[in-house]
């Protein structure tokens, strides 16, 4: 589960397009944040996605990916040109394919490395869609799990929401503002679409006769769509883009993905998937939980990215990315699904995790810090020369995991006063012990 959105230049304050993306994954399936730079590639090569074998681009471009330990695939990403795309599970009538096919997050990732402008990107999506069509499956531990996906799609100058059943899809070109989470949000009007997707549904009886077509309300799964608690959060998000047009900057991106809707959140005290910033509680409505964040900054002569590089946005640190150099700095060996300190990804988990056992409480330690080091990131970072800015971003990523260690003994060294409820505590204390995580 997941939430994207996104706000064209007419709606930020300062003419930037401005993306944003919670990556909601199973709790021990340690996100990856990592650089490819670009390639060239001879005739007949072959590039190996999560389950299937496709030819390879001749060139290919520069990406920042946020991936899944375990798949070839990316949640999220931009590339070099500024094109950035997130990606969210929909749940459709559509049969899914459980073998075979590119996975909606190859399909991003393949649209980053070969997409120049966001409508390439689209293009590269639709084009795959149809010669190798979506499938596999997509959950780590859970084997049963498979959907399809929606997109939100963006560079310095438009946005395109794209959304697809099965074969089936339809493309929306993004107006103002958009949000979009796990459920399928394209009516009535849409910009592009796949020729057959009005007859397909009248042939499968989802179109009435004598009703206008609506690709959402027939192609959309109302079961699943309804207990992953989807239109609760893009509910939120659009709400907060809508009421803050024109005021939209990087710092209030950070606040969307970090909304829990409530000032005195716990996160033992509801059911289901209803909050922007979501946190694991069980094995069935709440089994994921945010994983990985990103926010983009998008101008035509410029443009930066922050990224967490961990899970629960609301605990972690966002920090500046640039496309200069590396792009990225040494954040330690590449996660997996148990528990190595030495990685950006499952050190901040020891953080997070103690934070859970108090949660009110144990984020005042830091909270105000953490605000504080975010806000001088993002004021250097809107100074910075291009000549400096991969120093600044290592500065950034260094202070961040010594704030984190810091923080890790504070916390730790905090009195629980109010535990959350017995069934909660149980379910994460399975999950600590299958990663060997000791959290106190």
């Amino acid at each position: 589960m997941c939430d994207t959105f996104v706000a064209l230049s007419s709606a930020t304050v300062d003419g930037s397009v401005l993306f944003g993306k919670n990556s909601d994954r199973e709790p021990n399936e340690a996100q990856s944040l990592e650089y490819y730079p670009a390639q060239h590639y001879s005739d007949g090569e072959k590039v190996r996605c999560t389950y299937v074998e496709i030819p390879q681009a001749k060139n290919t471009h520069a990406v920042l990916l946020s991936r899944p330990f375990w798949m070839w695939g990316a949640e999220m990403g931009a590339n070099e040109k500024g094109v950035v795309i997130g990606n969210e599970a929909v749940f459709t009538k559509m049969p899914m394919e459980k073998e075979g096919g590119l996975t909606g997050m190859d399909l991003l990732r393949l649209a980053l490395e070969r997409g120049a402008t966001a409508e390439e990107a689209l293009e590269t999506i639709i084009r795959l869609l149809s010669d190798y069509g979506q499938g596999g499956i997509c959950g780590y531990e859970d084997k049963k799990l498979s959907y399809h996906i929606s997109y939100i799609i963006a560079d310095p100058a438009s946005a395109w929401v794209l959304e697809t059943a099965g074969p089936m899809w339809a493309a929306l070109k993004v107006k103002d503002i958009y949000s979009i989470s796990n459920g399928l949000t394209i009516g009535e009007a849409f910009d592009r679409s796949h020729p057959d997707v009005i007859e397909t549904a009248r042939q499968k009886k989802w179109l009435k006769k004598g009703r206008t077509f609506h690709f959402a309300h027939c192609y959309s799964d109302w079961f699943f769509t309804t207990f992953s608690a989807c239109r609760a959060r893009q509910t939120r998000s659009f709400a907060l883009l809508n009421e803050n047009r024109n005021h939209l900057d990087v710092s209030f991106a950070m606040k969307i993905l970090r909304d829990h809707t409530d000032d005195n959140y716990r996160p033992d005290s509801h059911l289901l998937m209803g909050r922007v910033c979501v946190h694991y509680a069980d094995m069935l409505p709440r089994a994921s939980q945010s994983t990985g964040s990103l926010i983009a900054h998008l101008k035509p002569e410029d443009r930066n990215f922050w990224a967490t590089g961990t899970s629960a946005p609301c605990t972690g640190i966002f920090k500046p990315i640039w496309f200069e150099e590396n792009a990225l700095p040494d954040i330690g060996p590449l996660p997996e699904s148990t528990f190595n300190p030495e990685t950006l990804w499952w050190q901040h988990e020891i953080l997070h995790r103690s934070v859970l056992l108090d949660y009110r409480s144990r984020m005042d330690v830091y909270k105000n810090q953490r605000d504080a080091l975010e806000t001088s990131f993002v004021k250097e970072a809107a100074t910075e020369g291009s000549e400096n800015r991969f120093h600044f971003s290592q500065k950034a990523f260094g202070l961040a995991r010594e704030k984190t260690e810091e923080w890790i003994n504070s916390v730790q060294a905090t009195p629980i006063q109010k535990k959350p409820h017995f069934i909660y505590r149980y379910f994460w204390k399975k999950q600590n012990k299958k990663a060997g995580v000791i959290v106190q």
